[in-house]
């Protein structure tokens, strides 16, 4: 089946009558995600996965396994239980068994969590492979200071034994960790939160990066003092604006015609 013949295949009226409201909002506000990481370059051909929770039930939203993040839209997303069987999948394409692994044990270990994204861009991939970790070097690093965690690498997400170990790490109230020589992770109660957290996490990395191959100067580390009074200003009100930045960054997906909405 090619690509054109799923996508072709999607009825997105058809699925828009069967489900409620609030499902079809954050539908849409996934599928929005997914094209936000396509325009800032978060993609890994079709690999990677961002996740939600359905309102009001055990169910999740995951991408098909074979679209392209440009490619997704509110009607594409597939809907899995938790154990990993498939609900609703208008593409018949089936969803990647390694996201259902990373994502469904977050999900399960965090109710409050509704939104989880892993990426695996260079610049992420590049700080996890770095022993010293994200360090406080730019005022991007600050958002996650006081609760980045670190998982080891393992292998690839396939065991179903990691689980336990990796939502052991990412703890009970972190929203941002580094998978070790692996990629990047956030969490939020809103798709929102969860996108705006991955948005600072990987600026900080692409800083670090880009700090070390300067070369012969010496990192300027942020004292532990301000590093926490800076990560306690974006807590507080007015800190991350999460909420401008979302309706901004939908508007620019509006400007550019992307129709994710369907």
């Amino acid at each position: 089946m090619t690509a054109k013949t799923v996508l072709s295949a999607v009825d997105s009226t058809s699925l828009r009558a069967r489900i409620s409201d609030e499902e079809w909002q954050i539908r849409c506000d996934l599928a929005a995600a997914y094209q936000l990481a396509a325009q800032f370059r978060w993609t890994d051909l079709i690999f990677t996965h961002f996740t939600a929770r359905v309102p009001g039930s055990e169910y999740m939203l995951i991408n098909p396994y074979g679209l392209m993040f440009d490619e997704i839209t509110a009607s594409s997303l597939v809907k899995i239980d938790k154990d990993c069987n498939v609900i609703e999948d208008v593409t018949g394409l089936g969803v990647n068994r390694a996201g259902f692994v990373i994502h469904g044990c977050v999900h399960a270990a965090r109710p409050e969590v509704n939104c989880v994204i892993h990426t695996h861009t260079r610049a992420g991939v590049a700080v996890s492979a770095q022993k010293s970790g994200l360090l406080p070097i730019s005022q991007h690093s600050l958002r996650t200071y006081g609760m980045l965690t670190y998982h080891d690498y393992e292998g690839i997400a396939l065991d179903m034994d990691e689980r336990d170990r990796l939502a052991g790490d990412l703890g009970s109230t972190s929203k941002a960790m580094i998978l070790r020589n692996h990629g990047l992770l956030s969490v939020g109660q809103t798709v929102s939160e969860a996108f705006e957290i991955m948005y600072y996490l990987d600026t900080a990395c692409q800083i670090q990066v880009d700090a070390i191959a300067g070369g012969k100067a010496e990192l300027q580390l942020i004292g532990e003092q301000a590093a926490n009074k800076g990560y306690q200003q974006f807590q507080d009100e007015g800190g991350a604006e999460i909420d401008l930045c979302w309706k901004a960054m939908l508007r620019m997906l509006d400007r550019k015609g992307v129709s994710y909405r369907v």
